[in-house]
C-alpha cells in the first residue's frame, strides 16, 4: 500500500525506533509500512496519524486510477 508515512515520520523530527516505541510496534513495522509492504489496520493507522500530526487522508490517501 502507497503511503506517506516516511515523509511525515521525518518530518515530525522521528526515526523509525521513536515512532514504533510511540505507538507500540517493533521499528521493523514501522519499515514494512514505509515500503508498502505491510497494510496496518485501521487502529495503527490512526495512532502512526496521531503520532506525527497528520490526518488518516495526508498519510495514506491514494488517488484513484493511482494502479491499486
Amino acid at each position: 500500500m502507497e503511503n506517506k508515512v516516511k515523509i511525515a515520520r521525518i518530518q515530525a523530527g522521528l526515526t523509525q525506533q521513536q515512532l514504533a516505541e510511540k505507538i507500540g510496534v517493533t521499528r521493523q513495522t514501522i519499515s514494512l509500512i514505509e515500503k508498502g509492504k505491510y497494510n496496518p489496520t485501521l487502529r495503527l493507522c490512526l495512532d502512526i496519524s496521531y503520532a506525527v500530526n497528520q490526518t488518516l487522508d495526508e498519510l495514506f490517501w491514494i488517488e484513484q486510477g493511482s494502479g491499486n
